[in-house]
């Protein structure tokens, strides 16, 4: 389950999505997002999902690979499906003791259900197809007008690029301890969900503490090399939008159009 782990990870490629811009994937990512919300039919979810669908075609990234992502939190999903599903009030339809399935507890968990994976799969887009430096610029970009509240713009948007940079990494370590405790009996899959949780700390316990090597062996890096914050630093290849981002934000606009409109309609 650690190794489905895809936010985070970068998918090589050489495809429209790749070549955009990342302020362009960022704010497209975000207004998808928020998009989700603003529709309470399925024909909105059908908009969603073909918009979703065509990111994915022209991304060139496996829809194996994405849906790989999934796997992690369908716990989650599972979960908070139930609880809408038995614990939503309105026309009863099965009673099993002082639980109950109504119709609208029905129709929440599917919309909460489909809402949930399009925000997954949506976000995993932005992380597959921009590197972690790409990222970086960006949020940096995006976020430079919060200098003028003496916000320590560059330090955050470094933050945010290290912890995604981290998330391969720590997955490749956790990975290696699995191995390592099973070579020596350890057993991962047997038993309850109780049982997993605790067979757990044996792989928790030397994560942490190799993250925290990690973590100081790149503040030392960083020391070592005189980095001191983003107060005067210029950039090697600084961002441009092209032809390709005003049309990307042309479609993207259309899209959110046509999601307020249908949200609107009854």
């Amino acid at each position: 389950m650690i190794r489905d782990i895809t936010i985070g990870q970068y998918y090589r490629a050489d495809s429209p999505i790749h070549r955009l811009d990342p302020r362009t994937k960022i704010i497209g990512t975000f207004a998808y997002i928020i998009s989700l919300f603003l529709f309470h039919q399925y024909i909105g979810f059908l908009a969603a999902i073909l918009f979703l669908g065509l990111v994915i075609s022209f991304s060139q990234v496996p829809l194996r690979f994405i849906l790989r992502g999934l796997r992690p939190v369908l716990f989650m999903l599972l979960f908070t499906a139930m609880l809408n599903l038995f614990w939503t009030p309105g026309t009863p339809l099965v009673t099993l003791g002082f639980l109950q399935i109504t119709a609208e507890g029905i129709r929440r968990t599917v919309f909460l259900a489909v809402r949930l994976v399009l925000l997954i799969l949506g976000s995993s887009m932005m992380t597959l197809t921009t590197t972690p430096n790409q990222l970086t610029d960006a949020m940096e970009n995006l976020l430079a007008p919060l200098r003028r509240l003496r916000m320590p713009v560059h330090e955050v948007a470094m933050m945010m690029s290290i912890a995604l940079r981290f998330i391969p990494i720590l997955i490749e370590e956790t990975n290696k301890i699995m191995k390592a405790q099973m070579a020596r009996g350890a057993d991962f899959e047997s038993g309850n969900i109780f049982r997993r949780l605790k067979s757990m700390i044996p792989i928790l316990v030397p994560l942490f503490a190799s993250s925290m090597r990690r973590a100081n062996d790149l503040a030392n890096a960083m020391d070592a090399r005189c980095y001191h914050g983003g107060g005067g630093r210029t950039k090697m290849k600084p961002l441009q939008y092209q032809t390709r981002d005003i049309r990307a934000y042309l479609f993207i606009g259309c899209y959110v159009a046509l999601v307020f409109c249908l949200g609107r309609w009854k």
